[in-house]
């Protein structure tokens, strides 16, 4: 927490990419450690099975997904689409600014904007976020 602190706070490090640079950091440690046997992971580098299980890939019934569209038109088909919106306007509105965004992205959920319609709307203003690359 302290390192954080020391950069000016946890948007501060971010953007320096600290977090994802200690999460990396802290994975190649890992790795050495699992590579060199010092620490256990049961099935990788100790009580391995001797012949690998078969393994048959998780298939979705292209059902599910057709079922979840039609459930999606549905719900467009009967919210008050202009109202959500104007909600999810509200809700880029706060995100250009310094407002409370909890407040215009719980009003527009209320008006059933979907999640990934309220993420669109934030991803207008704000953009894709990329870490940058600490290697």
């Amino acid at each position: 927490m302290q390192a954080v602190e020391d950069r000016g706070g946890a948007v501060a490090a971010i953007e320096q990419g600290f977090q994802k640079s200690e999460i990396e950091r802290s994975a190649y440690r890992i790795a050495l450690e699992i590579d060199s046997k010092e620490r256990t992971v049961v099935g990788l580098n100790r009580f391995a099975l001797d012949e690998e299980e078969p393994y048959e890939p998780l298939r979705v019934d292209p059902q599910i997904e057709h079922d979840q569209r039609e459930r999606l038109a549905a719900l467009r088909a009967e919210r008050d689409n202009a109202a959500v919106e104007a909600a999810l306007e509200a809700v880029r509105e706060a995100a250009r600014g310094t407002d409370n965004l909890l407040y215009p992205m719980r009003e527009a959920l209320r008006l059933r904007a979907t999640g990934g319609e309220v993420s669109h709307a934030l991803r207008d203003v704000w953009g894709l976020y990329v870490p940058r690359e600490t290697f």
